[in-house]
Parts: C-alpha cells; structure tokens; sequence
C-alpha cells in the first residue's frame, strides 16, 4: 500500500466538507485502521466502533482552531487518536467483564486454550511490575514507542532527542527490560517469550 502526504490545503477542503477530500479520507484511514484493528479485535462490530470514534475525534479536533498545528502529521495524529479509542474498548470490555452475574460459566475461547490465556496473563503482568520498578525516563520511553505506538519523531520532540540518540536510549532501555524480564521468569514459565515482549 503505498502512503499518501497531508498539507493544510488536504486539512482545510475536509473540514470545509469537500465530498472528494472526505472520501479520500474515509477510504484511505479506513484501510489503515482495518489493518490495525483487526489483530487487536475479534468483532468485526468493535472494529468498526473504534473506526467510527476515531473519525469523530479526528474532525472534532480538526475543526477547532489551531485544531492540528502540523498537516504533515495527519496519518500519526490519526493514528494515536485510535490508540487511545482502542484503549478505552479494552478498558471498557474489561469493565463489563468484570460486571458479568457471578458463578456463570464463562465460554471456552475459540482462539486459544486456558494454557495460553494464563501465560500471556502472566506475562502482561510481569512486564508491567518491570515497567514500574524502571527509571522513570526508561518506562516513558518503552512505553510511548512500544505499548502506545507512537511516532518517533514526536517521541524525540518530547524527550528533546534526535532518532539516532533515541535509538541508542531505546536499545539501553530494552536490554535492561531483558535482563530484569529473564532474571525474574528463570524457572517460572515452560516457553522463552522474553525475546518477543520489546
């Protein structure tokens, strides 16, 4: 698939509710998002909410002044607006989960076997208890670039970096995630999954 370019003139015609501009949008974003979504949501109707709410925010925003400051960035804007949508599904699935009568069976999963639900729990878990115990400077870094995807040029505006020194930064901070990930799981778990969580 080949990547389209943003400027102002692209911002100002969608939001000046050009038909052309609109379809271009919907269609392009909406092959992106599907790409996205569909690795990260089993219904097809959850992947279409997120697609729905993520347009909304992204016009939303758009139409207020001094709503997006650099046009270029439209596509990573789209695509850390989906992020944070897809979060709140999570979040709120989880939610109503939780809420679900007590003692009702729940439902074997069609995907994976207990075993696998159970170890990637444990690991979600532990990644998250090493995130918490690392500098603050390494967490934020792991974090924005490999849990909230973002893009790394705004990652470097934000740790006040060039890409080569975030590569640098990103290769200490994975390696000591590594070491602490390994020393913590010795023993713990029959498979070798450390090489594939950052």
């Amino acid at each position: 698939m080949q990547f389209d370019s943003f400027d102002a003139g692209y911002i100002d015609s969608l939001c000046a509710g050009d038909q052309r501009t609109q379809d271009h949008f919907v269609g392009y974003f909406s092959t992106l998002l599907q790409l996205k979504l569909r690795s990260r949501l089993q219904s097809p109707q959850a992947i279409e909410d997120v697609r729905q709410e993520t347009f909304a925010r992204v016009l939303t925003v758009l139409r207020k002044d001094g709503g997006l400051r650099q046009p270029e960035r439209l596509g990573a804007f789209v695509n850390t607006v989906c992020n944070h949508v897809l979060f709140e599904q999570y979040r709120s699935s989880r939610r109503s989960e939780s809420l679900d009568e007590e003692g009702r069976p729940e439902l074997p999963s069609k995907d994976a076997d207990v075993l696998d639900v159970v170890a990637a729990r444990q690991i979600k878990d532990k990644v998250r208890e090493i995130l918490l115990d690392m500098p603050p400077r390494d967490r934020s870094l792991l974090q924005a670039v490999f849990i909230e995807e973002r893009d790394r040029d705004e990652v470097c505006r934000e740790f006040g970096v060039d890409r080569d020194y975030l590569r640098v930064l990103l290769h200490r901070a994975k390696q000591e995630f590594k070491v602490e990930y390994l020393r913590r799981m010795a023993g713990k778990a029959p498979f070798s999954a450390a090489e594939n969580i950052v």
